[in-house]
């Protein structure tokens, strides 16, 4: 039996993601260790998402899918739950303009 563990940091608490990147390290874990990854609602947590990417840990975006009475309430939780999320979205919207601004040059 594999006494190793897989572990997925699911979140948009960037507080919540530092925690994990200090374990990591004081573990002396590879940022890229297979059994380990990061992962946000797609069209979330972008400014978590990225910066971990560049830093080569492993990231993931997930997208719920379904029947549409089944997804949005779910989608409506996610946001009622992540008082953390809601408060990023000027952050989020800023890189976005960024982006958009780097784009037309």
């Amino acid at each position: 039996m594999d006494n190793k563990i897989d572990v997925c940091i699911a979140t948009h608490n960037e507080f919540s993601c530092f925690n994990a990147i200090d374990k990591i390290k004081e573990l002396n874990l590879n940022t890229n260790d297979e059994k380990i990854y990061f992962a946000q609602l797609f069209g979330m947590g972008d400014f978590i998402t990225y910066p971990l990417a560049k830093n080569n840990y492993n990231v993931a975006k997930y997208i719920p899918y379904g029947k549409i009475n089944l997804v949005i309430p779910y989608l409506t939780r996610r946001a009622q739950e992540n008082t953390s999320a809601k408060n990023q979205q000027s952050r989020e919207f800023s890189m976005i303009k960024t982006e958009l601004e780097r784009r037309e040059k």
